[in-house]
C-alpha cells in the first residue's frame, strides 16, 4: 500500500515538472515570436534580403556610367479608401547619381482617413544595394476628404553593385509601395457621423413657461 502511494506521488511530481517544462517551453516561444519581428526586419535591413531597401544619410563621391532604370509600382490595401499612384511610371540614372520620384496618393472618402505605407524592391538581390534618403514609408499620413497629397522619395543604387557579379544583368529596378489603413488613427478617430448630421450639438431652448410653473 506504501509503495503504492509513494508511486503515486512519484508520478505526480514527473507530471508537475512536465507541466511546468512545457509552460516554460511556452513562454519562451512566445518570446522569440515577439522578438521575432525587429530581428527579421534588422536582417533584412542589413541583407536587403526580401528586397527590403538600405538607408543612407549622404550621397556616394563617385558616378559610375552604369545606367540602371528604376520603375515605380503603387498598391492600396482595400480597406483604404485612396487613390495611389506613381507622379511618373520610371526615370533612369547612373549608379551612385541622385534620383527623386514623387507618389500621389488621394483620399476618396467623406471622412480624413490615415494610412501608412510599406515598400521593397525588385529584384530582391538588388535591395541591399538600393538607398534611399528621404522616404515616406512607415510615417503616418491623414489626408481630409478628398484631399491630395504627392509624397517625395530621394534614392540613389550603391556603386558597390558593380562589385556583385551576380546583378550584372540588372539593368530595371521596380520600387513598389503599399498604403495600408492606419489602425492606431482609426482606434483614435471618432466614429464618422450619419450624413446630414452635424458635429456640434444642438442648443437646447428652453421654455419659459416651465420655469415659471417652477416658480
Amino acid at each position: 500500500m506504501n509503495a503504492q502511494r509513494q508511486e503515486q506521488t512519484r508520478t505526480a511530481r514527473n507530471n508537475g515538472r512536465l507541466a511546468f517544462g512545457l509552460v516554460g517551453i511556452v513562454v519562451a516561444m512566445a518570446g522569440l515570436s515577439y522578438a521575432s519581428v525587429p530581428l527579421y526586419e534588422l536582417f533584412c535591413r542589413v541583407t536587403g534580403y526580401g528586397g527590403t531597401t538600405q538607408v543612407a544619410e549622404s550621397l556616394p563621391e563617385t558616378v559610375s556610367e552604369r545606367v540602371i532604370t528604376v520603375r515605380f509600382n503603387a498598391d492600396v490595401n482595400p480597406e483604404l479608401p485612396w487613390a495611389f499612384q506613381p507622379v511618373e511610371r520610371e526615370v533612369s540614372l547612373r549608379v551612385g547619381e541622385s534620383g527623386l520620384a514623387f507618389y500621389r496618393a488621394t483620399n476618396q472618402a467623406e471622412r480624413p482617413t490615415a494610412g501608412t505605407a510599406t515598400f521593397n524592391v525588385t529584384p530582391l538581390k538588388a535591395g541591399q544595394y538600393f538607398n534611399k534618403v528621404q522616404c515616406f514609408c512607415f510615417t503616418e499620413q491623414i489626408l481630409e476628404p478628398g484631399q491630395s497629397m504627392d509624397m517625395a522619395v530621394s534614392f540613389f543604387v550603391d556603386p558597390a553593385i558593380e562589385e556583385d557579379r551576380n546583378l550584372d544583368e540588372v539593368k530595371t529596378i521596380t520600387l513598389s509601395y503599399t498604403f495600408f489603413p492606419d489602425l492606431d488613427a482609426a482606434e483614435e478617430a471618432p466614429p464618422p457621423l450619419p450624413r446630414g448630421w452635424s458635429a456640434v450639438p444642438p442648443r437646447r431652448h428652453r421654455d419659459p413657461e416651465r420655469r415659471c410653473r417652477r416658480g
